[in-house]
Order: structure tokens, then C-alpha cells, then sequence
């Protein structure tokens, strides 16, 4: 493993879902995610230890507030901290961020998100 690659894992606390290695998405929104915050890293707009920590955040103030019974969505935190990082970094407005992600839930079932 390149150490370029291995400086991107997420671990520990914030390791996503996985399975003989490999991350599992469950829906394609959760992989689209999941690039966009890795190219967005790369393409030097925040460093990935910024994003780490923003994704810690956000799961740890999730577990602050719920209990171990709740369903946990790994995703949803990762998607939260990267639009919260966007919006920290003045890549896009949080009010932007939401009309959109609005926009896309509203169209139909089985309309490509």
C-alpha cells in the first residue's frame, strides 16, 4: 500500500463499513459521497486530517445525543461532516448545500441520484 493511499484510510472510530476489505455502500449516493470527498482532498481543498476530524466530530456529538440502541448511519455522518468542511472551507454555502440536496430527494423513485 502506497503511503498516499494509506494516509486516506479512515480507521478506528471512523472506519466505514466493510467487508473482506473493501468499503460497502449500500446505496449509490454513499459511493458518490464517498469520491467526492477523496477528490476534493486531492485536488487540495482541504487536507484529509481535516476531513477526519470534522467526521469525528460529527460522530461523536451523534453518539453524545443518542443511545446505543438508535441505528447508526455511517454515511449520513460522513456525508454531514463533508458538507459541514465545504461550507467551513467556503467551497459551498450549508443554505446551497441543503436546497440541492432537497432538489434531489424530491425527484422520483429510481430516478438517478
Amino acid at each position: 500500500m502506497t503511503d498516499e493511499l494509506e494516509s486516506m484510510l479512515l480507521d478506528g472510530r471512523v472506519e466505514p463499513p466493510k467487508a473482506n476489505g473493501e468499503v460497502i455502500f449500500d446505496e449509490p449516493w454513499q459511493n458518490r459521497t464517498f469520491g467526492m470527498a477523496r477528490s476534493l482532498c486531492e485536488a487540495g481543498y482541504y487536507t484529509w486530517d481535516e476531513f477526519r476530524a470534522c467526521l469525528i466530530q460529527q460522530i461523536e456529538s451523534w453518539q453524545a445525543d443518542h443511545s446505543e440502541q438508535e441505528p447508526y448511519q455511517y454515511f449520513d455522518h460522513f456525508l454531514a461532516a463533508l458538507t459541514d468542511l465545504m461550507a467551513l472551507k467556503g467551497l459551498c454555502e450549508t443554505r446551497e448545500l441543503d436546497q440541492r440536496s432537497r432538489a434531489f430527494a424530491d425527484r422520483p423513485h429510481g430516478h438517478d441520484h
